[in-house]
């Protein structure tokens, strides 16, 4: 079962909230999406457990319990969750200064972070405790140097491509063996992907990858089984690929 959760468009400060920062935690029970919306608040996103997609415009990010996404107020976002995922959202008040800047960006949940947010949601928590857990907050609050980022290409010659690999990221076609298929040269599917993406082919693939791999390792299968599935002939080859891509090895997400 899938359900379709309908939020509204709001834009950044058009609601006053009494709060600097406010945690919601749930698990969804049902493969849950969430329609394109925005927030007045800024958003901190992550997962407690599992795996989960937020797309931004031509951009697919994934969300894990060591990476999150930091959401500026009054950003169009749409998400996705599959059933049993444990999914964390901090709001901060619009006006808040931290160093994340006002677009989507990685952040790493550091235990660090997680343990000062988890105290903010103690509710005897003094006033004076609070305010010093907050500062403390948004004084960690770092963009990361790795991203669980897919850039889509939009233009009609290159979607064939993109949807052939989203809904298989095992798919072994060569850009050459592409090129033929659609009747133009690799030269040029070359610059497309360059123009589009700012990546090339195979650095655009092995993202997708990467993001599927992670959404299946968040649910606790085997790096061998991941790496199979998302077409690698060897799990070392799969993690050579995965350290390339995203900065860090697949056990970092595997759930056990």
């Amino acid at each position: 079962m899938r359900v379709t959760r309908e939020l509204p468009t709001l834009a950044a400060g058009e609601v006053d909230v009494p709060f600097v920062i406010k945690g919601y935690e749930e698990v969804v029970a049902d493969d849950t999406a969430w329609n394109e919306h925005s927030h007045p608040w800024h958003e901190l996103l992550w997962n407690e457990h599992g795996a989960s997609t937020v797309v931004v415009g031509p951009q697919v990010w994934c969300v894990t319990p060591t990476l999150g996404l930091w959401m500026p107020a009054g950003q169009l976002h749409s998400a996705s969750a599959v059933a049993g995922t444990s999914y964390r959202a901090h709001f901060f008040r619009h006006g808040t200064v931290s160093a994340l800047p006002d677009v989507p960006v990685a952040v790493d949940i550091t235990p660090l972070l997680r343990l000062l947010l988890e105290r903010l949601e103690e509710a005897d928590l003094p006033s004076r405790s609070r305010a010093v857990t907050e500062a403390m907050v948004l004084d960690v609050l770092r963009p990361s140097s790795r991203a669980l980022l897919v850039q889509l290409p939009t233009s009609a010659l290159l979607r064939p491509i993109v949807d052939a690999v989203r809904a298989d990221p095992a798919h072994q076609r060569t850009l050459t063996g592409w090129a033929a298929a659609l009747g133009c040269s690799a030269r040029t599917l070359t610059r497309a992907f360059r123009t589009e993406t700012g990546t090339s082919f195979a650095r655009w693939v092995a993202a997708v990858r990467a993001q599927h791999a992670v959404q299946l390792l968040a649910r606790g299968f085997e790096v061998d089984v991941v790496a199979d599935v998302v077409g690698y002939r060897s799990a070392s080859a799969f993690g050579a690929a995965f350290r390339r891509t995203t900065g860090t090895t697949p056990g970092r997400f595997r759930v056990r």
